[in-house]
């Protein structure tokens, strides 16, 4: 359709729309062509100067929605590199919290077993400190229930040190400790490979 056929046909609208109204009033006021036709050349005339408009504008929206997803990308890599660091962090302080619970478990016989038996996280709070009191506790009830964990008492009876000199060799050939039997040894042998 063109522009002309549809401000006819937009006349013929408005003028159906207006003699509705009018008739169902008490007051009938004629119909002034010049008047509708002039008003309608007036809204068709703002019609052409906002599509103007739009037209200069969609460039500067075109711009404005780069600008965003460009502004959107920096956000998003400033998001991933703030999980990065929260994630380190939250490293770092299970490390600390490692680090004291094994300097804490000295009665232990391998400290590595306190550090793996426990949750760590449960010894941070909100703010990021290590509560050591409720480490000590964790690693005393640690020890009540697995008391073979325990550092040997080194206040009891020592154990004897193993002695490879005593009882047998299981073929019957000791060689002797003393060096000038040693010595005797290999010059016999040197002797009979003559």
């Amino acid at each position: 359709m063109s522009e002309n056929e549809e401000t006819d046909q937009s006349v013929e609208e408005s003028q159906e729309t207006e003699a509705a109204p009018e008739a169902d009033g008490p007051e009938e006021a004629p119909f002034d062509r010049k008047r509708a036709e002039a008003a309608l050349r007036k809204k068709n005339s703002e019609a052409e100067n906002l599509r103007k408009r739009l037209k200069e504008l969609e460039p500067l929206a075109a711009k404005a929605k780069e600008l965003e997803d460009a502004q959107k990308t920096e956000t998003e890599r400033l998001n991933e590199q703030l999980t990065a660091q929260r994630e380190r962090a939250e490293k770092a302080v299970r490390a600390a919290v490692a680090s004291k619970v094994e300097a804490l478990a000295r009665d232990f016989a391998d400290p590595e077993d306190a550090v793996g038996s426990l949750d760590l996280a449960s010894f941070v709070d909100e703010d990021g400190a290590i509560d050591t009191a409720a480490i000590k506790d964790a690693l005393a009830d640690l020890l009540k229930r697995k008391p073979h964990w325990a550092r040997p008492d080194e206040g009891g009876p020592r154990r004897p040190a193993p002695d490879r000199t005593q009882g047998s060799s299981g073929n019957g050939n000791r060689s002797p400790s003393d060096p000038a039997q040693v010595f005797a040894g290999l010059m016999e042998q040197a002797l009979k490979g003559r």
